[in-house]
């Protein structure tokens, strides 16, 4: 039970800490572009009695790389804006700082698990290879066959999209674990050829590419995106280490404390 507890502890400290760095950076890199692409999105108004074209769905990636869907609103035209009420702004922040609080509890779990398992020695450098690993599974390997999304973007199915992402992370991590810590070539080789399996299968797309948002807005994006999820990996990683250092490895665990 002290051996969980401390996992725990590493996490909870690891995730709020990594979990905040990402939350304040967003908010003056990719904030910003997130409101200044929904300028570009063209709602429509609800189906009358007559025959109309039917309202149009748009799915975004979040600063915290979760999908969610606009809410049907009023019309407007390309350039207008949303308007924002300062209650509606306070709901955005508060919802991006829980799911990175909430996503950097949950990976820093998953991180210090595996570190528990491998069984070797940590510190802050390892940790910070460690974190290097995560964002390379969870977020460069996802993107590049579905690199974040502007809202109004064109996009494939949510659901396909998200098993992609998940598969694509899952092999991505299960070849690098492989690389790594494998002894025999053969099995390397194998954690090389399932990493690389969703992108040989390739990842959903929409039939048509076109959408409002101009392209450098969304290549701006894009790297805002994967720069901060660099900055979130390292703190976590980093942070995860120093804590279980004295957790993985250890002779003696009843002795040692945070």
């Amino acid at each position: 039970m002290e051996l969980f507890r401390r996992l725990f502890t590493a996490a909870l400290v690891a995730g709020v800490l990594s979990g905040t760095a990402a939350s304040v950076v967003q908010q003056v890199t990719t904030v910003p572009l997130i409101l200044e692409a929904e300028k570009y999105e063209v709602v429509t108004p609800p189906a009358a009695p007559v025959a109309a074209a039917p309202a149009a769905t748009t799915a975004a990636t979040a600063p915290s790389d979760h999908a969610h869907h606009h809410a049907a609103a009023p019309v407007r035209e390309i350039g207008e804006g949303v308007p924002t009420t300062a209650e509606e702004a306070f709901q955005r922040l508060w919802t991006t700082v829980a799911s990175n609080l909430l996503a950097g509890v949950g990976y820093a779990l998953l991180i210090g698990g595996v570190m528990l398992l491998m069984g070797e020695r940590v510190d802050a450098r390892r940790g910070l290879l460690w974190g290097l690993g995560g964002f390379i599974a969870f977020s460069l390997a996802p993107s590049y066959g579905l690199p974040p999304e502007l809202p109004g973007m064109a996009g494939a199915d949510l659901e396909a999209r998200q098993l992609w992402w998940f598969a694509a992370a899952i092999c991505a991590a299960g070849g690098l674990l492989a690389v790594s810590f494998a002894r025999n070539r053969w099995l390397a080789a194998a954690g090389v050829l399932l990493a690389a399996l969703p992108h040989l299968i390739g990842a959903p797309h929409a039939e048509s590419a076109a959408g409002a948002v101009p392209p450098e807005l969304a290549a701006r994006f894009v790297a805002l995106s994967l720069g901060t999820a660099a900055l979130f990996w390292a703190v976590l990683g980093a942070i995860c280490g120093t804590m279980m250092s004295r957790v993985v490895g250890s002779d003696d665990h009843d002795d040692d404390d945070f």
